[in-house]
């Protein structure tokens, strides 16, 4: 059995080494960063692009939360892709007041093919814009969302990361779910490697581009994660992406739990595609390069599938041990234990301490608090399943609440929050 005690010590190690350095640059997002200068002073002209299939019941929303934006009116235009659409998303986009281009095509639906085949038109005619913002059509935007960008356009930041808060963190315990999951991502991955010089991801609707960015190759995606795929080329390119806590945008988020695993199976598959199309340049823009974005965003990249098949790996090694009579019981449960305990149990210290950094009420997130670990844990079990698996049919979330801007701002106060971060 001495392969094996091998063989667990080795992954004992690796998986330690790689949550200790989580967990120190975890630690650089209570550092307050000294704002970056101003490059230029100028007010950009923006395009607000939202790709939307069948969401006639929220679309409007979204159009009117970026009409009331504090930013010169005529400075940015909202567009809406009504793709492959069956309803009246169209005319309630139209009606809103946003400019609406219809696209059919049924062998390429996803959300990446809509954002190519309307830039690919801007590109052509030269439009004028100097940036893009890209959202989901059930977000709704925070009034001083096109402000903030535009300042860390001025600051040369070529692609900027909003930050994405949820509108319906209540709801059920699905829905705190992803609140607690966002909140915690926000601050400790995404703040921290911006604090630190290293690189954030775009993270699926609230993002900006610049229009030249895109010019050459137009938006050129081919897995379920967009938003990640995109974030992995730059790095590999050795270019940094931006992060702005002050830019805000509400998301809502599934209310049940079937939605949400057909939601969270797509996202899963999604990294597996990226892991197949880019741990390998990821590792060589590591090697080449030299530096610590590009070594952080192959770590990225092993950190999630990667990671969680050498943990069960370990987990079966013990097992193995055990039942080869080269560990008792008592070493067997304390093993187990080491990697059960920190699963179910950290990630609710975790969401507290980001709660109460954020300044966030604890009490209406007392139930989410508790079912968290189950939120986490399921997705454990998504990640397992995905591996032999592999959904890719998309499910339309179901809109149960019409929230409006106003309703947001009442409900989570999230501009009053990030004014003290």
């Amino acid at each position: 059995m001495d392969y094996l005690y091998i063989i667990r010590e080795a992954l004992v190690w690796i998986i330690t080494i790689f949550w200790l350095y989580q967990i120190m640059v975890s630690l650089c997002s209570l550092v307050k960063i000294k704002d970056k200068p101003l490059k230029v002073k100028k007010d950009h002209r923006f395009m607000a692009i939202i790709p939307a299939h069948n969401e006639e019941a929220v679309v409007g929303n979204l159009v009117e939360s970026l009409k009331k934006q504090n930013y010169n009116k005529e400075l940015y235009d909202i567009y809406v892709i009504a793709d492959n659409c069956t309803d009246n998303t169209a005319k309630v986009a139209r009606e809103a007041g946003a400019i609406v281009y219809e696209r059919y095509n049924n062998s390429k639906k996803t959300k990446g093919y809509a954002l190519d085949w309307f830039l690919q038109q801007k590109i052509q005619e030269d439009a004028p814009y100097d940036a893009f913002f890209v959202f989901d059509s059930d977000n709704i935007v925070d009034p001083n969302f096109i402000k903030n960008m535009n300042k860390k356009l001025c600051q040369g930041e070529d692609v900027v990361q909003g930050y994405r808060d949820i509108k319906n963190p209540t709801d059920s315990w699905i829905t705190a779910g992803y609140a607690i999951f966002y909140w915690t991502m926000h601050r400790f991955y995404h703040l921290a490697r911006y604090n630190l010089g290293l690189s954030p991801l775009l993270n699926g609707t609230g993002f900006m581009v610049r229009f030249d960015v895109i010019k050459p190759q137009g938006w050129d995606t081919i897995t379920l994660t967009e938003d990640i795929e995109f974030s992995l080329k730059r790095i590999i390119n050795g270019k940094k992406l931006g992060w702005a806590t002050d830019a805000i945008v509400y998301d809502e988020q599934p209310v049940g739990f079937k939605q949400s695993w057909s939601q969270r199976s797509r996202w899963t598959v999604g990294h597996m595609q990226c892991i197949k199309e880019y741990t390998k340049d990821l590792a060589v823009a590591a090697k080449e390069n030299k530096t610590m974005m590009n070594f952080d965003g192959f770590l990225y990249i092993i950190g999630s599938i990667p990671m969680f098949i050498l943990t069960l790996v370990l987990l079966a090694t013990n097992f193995l041990m055990y039942a080869g009579k080269g560990m008792t019981e008592i070493e067997l449960i304390v093993n187990v234990l080491r990697y059960l305990i920190p699963t179910f149990l950290l990630p609710i210290f975790t969401a507290l301490i980001v709660m109460l950094l954020d300044r966030r009420p604890i009490k209406p997130m007392i139930k989410g608090l508790l079912c968290y670990p189950l939120f986490m844990g399921s997705w454990l079990v998504i990640n397992f399943k995905c591996l032999f698996k592999r959904e890719t049919t998309w499910e339309k979330i179901n809109h149960v609440r019409n929230i409006k801007i106003g309703d947001v701002g009442e409900e989570t106060e999230t501009s009053k929050i990030i004014e003290k971060v």
